[in-house]
């Protein structure tokens, strides 16, 4: 099995995650306890118990799911290896040089969101070409751009309120199954994130990146950064991602293409295991969210 972890992102968060992990692996209560000491507040507590509207901003999900998922790979690490996986677990830098990254960039994404206010839409069943298509029309209205190309057919659109609105009116026009707003914080993946960019790139300037020692596919472009990989490369792709599209289906498709047979998700929920049996439905999928998803794999 060439096995490919991969990490779940915004909106796959949930009240409660990570809570019975802290209780039965006092390892993973360690790692919490240390995330809770770099951001400066109580994110084990948020996770546990919520409420859901401060789990839900923005600076607080994205280290949420990040320190979630680190959690989950340092025990699934011990059984499975991965031939594809992440930044952390690829070697490139250290958990907590990853958590300050995400810290920082939750806190811009969220601040951009705020001074540039603007919308997300997800559009169900028009091929990516043709919601390109809509989106370019659309921008005589406003900014709007593909921020997500999810799996065949799912895509989702990022920008300005006009923009994004009179791209929902044209992809209704042409036909989509479904249009609909979703409820976030800012227009993720669309130049209105510009903004985050620069206060990210200081931080990255700053960050000490290493050589992966197993490939990342960045879903900037859907392409792997590799051993031979220049830290200024994966620098500039993490910049530039904020802005740009993530290129998800092509990026599976890519791993598969260069032998990835198994996907595992490590973080909570299951959304990627949906999406990836949408791109290609031969593949083995598998996930880990909860200490009995953990339990089972130590009793195979």
């Amino acid at each position: 099995m060439n096995t490919a972890f991969v990490y779940p992102g915004q909106g796959a968060q949930y009240v409660g995650m990570g809570k019975d992990l802290t209780q039965s692996y006092p390892e993973i209560k360690e790692i919490f306890k240390t995330a809770d000491d770099i951001l400066g507040f109580e994110l084990t507590r948020i996770c546990s118990e919520g409420p859901e509207e401060e789990l839900r901003q923005t600076y607080v999900t994205q280290p949420a799911i990040f320190v979630h998922s680190m959690a989950l790979t340092s025990i699934v690490g011990r059984k499975l290896q991965a031939s594809f996986a992440a930044l952390v677990y690829a070697g490139a830098l250290t958990f907590e040089d990853g958590l300050k990254l995400v810290k920082l960039r939750g806190e811009q994404m969220q601040k951009a969101g705020e001074l540039n206010k603007g919308t997300m839409a997800a559009v169900i069943g028009l091929d990516a070409a043709k919601v390109d298509e809509v989106c370019k029309e659309a921008s005589a209205a406003g900014i709007v751009q593909v921020a997500n190309f999810n799996s065949p057919g799912q895509v989702v659109i990022s920008g300005s309120v006009e923009g994004v609105r009179k791209a929902m009116e044209l992809a209704k026009a042409n036909k989509a199954k479904m249009v609909k707003e979703l409820v976030v914080h800012g227009a993720f993946h669309s130049p209105l994130m510009e903004s985050a960019r620069e206060e990210l790139k200081k931080a990255l300037d700053n960050t000490d990146f290493k050589p992966v020692r197993i490939p990342v596919y960045r879903n900037v472009d859907a392409k792997p950064i590799r051993p031979e990989t220049k830290p200024v490369e994966i620098r500039d792709s993490l910049y530039r991602q904020l802005t740009s599209s993530v290129r998800w289906e092509e990026s599976v498709l890519n791993m598969i293409a260069d032998g990835a047979n198994e996907f595992v998700e490590l973080g909570p929920g299951k959304v990627l295991q949906g999406l990836i049996k949408r791109i290609n439905n031969s593949v083995t999928l598998r996930g880990f969210d909860k200490a009995e998803d953990l339990a089972a794999m130590s009793n195979e």
